[in-house]
């Protein structure tokens, strides 16, 4: 039997609005603040929207937790307390000392739901994982994209299962040991299903990489920022996250003295409180500005962590030699660039960027902010899927050169972070895919995705087209791999280094002030001082003899044939790495 609802909706720009419940209209009542409710009968389940003025489509909820029919179509009610949690147990654990694992439930199975994920959790569980980042899953038009294009950003997509998969996932990593982080986007909205400007004026003028700016400062933001806080709670609260990443900080523009990112960070560690486990936010932000990291108490943001596109970038090109376009500076600083990296956590710090053609960044305090803060990785979505065709680095480097890339981010003092597959160097492709129902939307995005690298000099033919399924099914992992060499060696690496973190504390250590590098770019070895441990790697084609500045002890790992050690040198074999203690 139906129980009479409360319906009520934050719409300031439209002169009427109507709810439609069932195939039912009710008139609704305004307040002075631009909320229209009312009370009816509904059903645990029942399908709604509004009515906007004279309009007689309705509209989907802006809150809308569940959207059956896509983003176009009505909202159905859904009440996340009805979900009986299992992780009762789960008490959080904090980003220090952890390591990422990104992923994207689309492509992570051939199935590509949040329920085919939990069957593979037992895989993460034995790599030695920590935390799984789930790539956007909030409501988009279509049935596959990245999730960057998401206007419902209360719901989750159906495509992958909807809410109460989310819930069923986020409970069987808690029961397996592994925090949950979710990549969300408050920077803009997607091209197709946003409805968001027929309620309240949620963009700005002025626009960014993606599009228009979302309305942070200006008249009525105030409704408009809380819509994003009310959503960090959400995922924090109701779906049991244990953190978010945060889309681009960057182009989050904001003139309010309070921040919405300091905003997020103060009512985040008060529901950390309350909840009685660690909430992390980590942002991806191209500022290269530690004030977005260092704690409020001493001026900052507040924000937990932040992604380390310099580490990528710095690593990436000493492994592959690409130096075009943004990683020419890395390129050429050679393995220096590695280090002041490794050292210092950004590469640029107030120096001159050739690609931005301007100085840029300003320097870590290094005495004051520990390197767990930085998330660094060999490779992302973005660094595998915003190239021309979407090839991952396995496919330039050898099986010994990817192995001593995954040592030198397992060993760092950063939050280490794998993109699904790379720890077996997935042969898989990740590919930039849409689907748009939109014909004209679709034929824009491909032409505009193949347009922009054929103007950089590649074949139009070879770049995939994002609206072609199969462009979809290419980026789907290919579980047969981890059991097949070479896919099982470099499996076994990352298990072997995963653990050997958690044996020895000095490769926990996020002292910055304290990790040091030596370095031959002739020779081309790097040598990283992790306390009373040495990280050696030979990225040369030949046998390299090492000095190092203690007699070696003991071979910790080692990615290759073992090493010769003698006195106080070590002898690597080509494209190989070792871990060694000191006397």
């Amino acid at each position: 039997m139906p129980e009479p609802v409360e319906f009520s909706v934050w719409a300031p720009l439209p002169e009427r609005v109507r709810l439609q419940v069932d195939g039912q209209v009710h008139d609704m009542q305004r307040d002075d603040e631009g909320w229209w409710r009312a009370t009816v009968p509904a059903d645990a389940e029942s399908d709604y929207g509004y009515l906007l003025d004279d309009n007689e489509t309705p509209r989907p909820d802006p809150r809308s937790r569940r959207q059956p029919d896509g983003v176009h179509g009505l909202s159905r009610r859904f009440d996340p307390t009805e979900y009986s949690w299992g992780d009762a147990a789960w008490t959080g654990r904090p980003l220090a000392g952890g390591v990422v694992y990104e992923m994207h439930v689309g492509t992570f199975t051939p199935a590509g739901t949040l329920d085919a994920a939990v069957d593979r959790l037992g895989h993460l569980v034995d790599l030695g994982v920590d935390f799984v980042e789930l790539l956007p899953v909030n409501a988009f038009n279509g049935t596959h994209n990245w999730g960057y294009d998401g206007v419902a950003w209360y719901a989750v997509q159906e495509t992958y299962g909807g809410p109460a998969a989310y819930q069923r996932f986020v409970d069987a990593c808690h029961q397996r040991g592994l925090g949950v982080i979710q990549d969300v986007v408050y920077n803009h909205l997607g091209p197709s299903g946003n409805y968001l400007p027929e309620f309240f004026p949620v963009f700005a003028e002025g626009a960014n990489t993606w599009g228009n700016s979302v309305n942070l400062s200006g008249p009525d933001s105030d409704e408009v920022r809380r819509y994003i806080l009310d959503n960090v709670q959400m995922w924090l609260r109701d779906m049991h996250v244990d953190g978010l990443r945060l889309d681009a900080v960057h182009a989050l523009v904001d003139e309010r003295a309070t921040h919405l990112l300091e905003e997020m960070a103060i009512e985040t560690e008060k529901l950390s409180v309350a909840l009685g486990r660690p909430l992390t936010l980590i942002a991806e932000s191209d500022l290269n500005d530690p004030r977005m990291v260092t704690p409020r108490v001493a001026g900052g943001t507040g924000l937990d962590a932040q992604w380390s596109d310099d580490f990528h970038h710095s690593l990436h090109t000493q492994l592959t030699g690409e130096a075009q376009g943004y990683y020419a500076d890395f390129a050429d600083a050679g393995l220096e660039g590695l280090a002041r990296v490794l050292t210092g956590a950004y590469f640029h710090a107030g120096d001159w960027s050739s690609f931005r053609r301007r100085h840029h960044g300003r320097p870590v305090d290094t005495a004051q902010l520990p390197g767990w803060k930085f998330l660094g990785y060999l490779q992302d979505h973005d660094q595998i899927g915003n190239r021309a065709v979407g090839d991952r680095i396995s496919a330039a480097l050898s099986p010994g050169l990817l192995a001593v890339g995954a040592t030198l981010v397992l060993t760092s003092p950063f939050t280490p972070m794998l993109f699904m597959g790379e720890e077996w160097g997935a042969s898989t492709p990740w590919q930039f895919f849409t689907s748009h129902p939109e014909p004209e939307l679709g034929k824009a995005t491909a032409e505009g995705r193949i347009g922009e690298f054929a103007a950089h000099g590649w074949d139009a033919s070879v770049v995939p087209d994002p609206q072609d399924p199969e462009t979809f099914t290419r980026s789907k992992l290919d579980w047969s791999e981890p059991a097949q060499e070479p896919h099982a060696g470099l499996l076994a690496t990352h298990r072997t280094l995963l653990a050997l973190r958690k044996q020895h504390p000095e490769l926990l250590d996020p002292d910055l002030s304290t990790t040091g590098v030596t370095w031959d770019d002739e020779e081309r070895w790097v040598v990283v001082e992790r306390g009373s441990l040495r990280v050696v790697a030979n990225l040369s084609g030949e046998q390299r003899r090492v000095e190092l500045d203690a007699p070696a002890g003991e071979v910790l790992f080692s990615t290759g044939a073992a090493p010769q050690l003698d006195g106080e040198a070590v002898t690597l074999p080509a494209e190989s790495a070792v871990v060694v203690s000191t006397r």
